[in-house]
């Protein structure tokens, strides 16, 4: 499959810089719609609307994203606050489409 970007290693220009960038972000938001389709699934699955937020679980996927940030040598703090606001978007929406649902 061809893409229309380089890696990052390779860029010799900012316009190659931000071909990529550009790319990744695309390739981000595609993933965020699928992690979104998983909120969509367990809104139907769960039974239980006070089952949706999972303070366990949250800070099991935190830990996670944290550990993995820093095994990439990422800049690990940051990334977890991301995933604190990525987990509680999710807990969100969620929310809003276990509602939805039983509307």
């Amino acid at each position: 499959m061809e893409t229309d970007y380089i890696l990052p290693d390779d860029c010799t220009s900012m316009l190659e810089v931000r071909r990529g960038v550009d790319a990744t972000d695309r390739e981000l938001m595609a993933l965020l719609d699928r992690r979104f389709g998983y909120m969509r699934a367990a809104a139907r699955i769960k039974t239980d609307r006070g089952v949706v937020r999972d303070e366990g679980r949250k800070a099991e996927v935190i830990a996670n994203a944290r550990k993995d940030a820093d095994n990439r040598g990422l800049p690990a703090d940051k990334i977890e606050q991301i995933w604190d606001l990525l987990v509680e978007t999710s807990i969100a929406y969620e929310l809003a489409e276990w509602d939805r649902i039983r509307a």
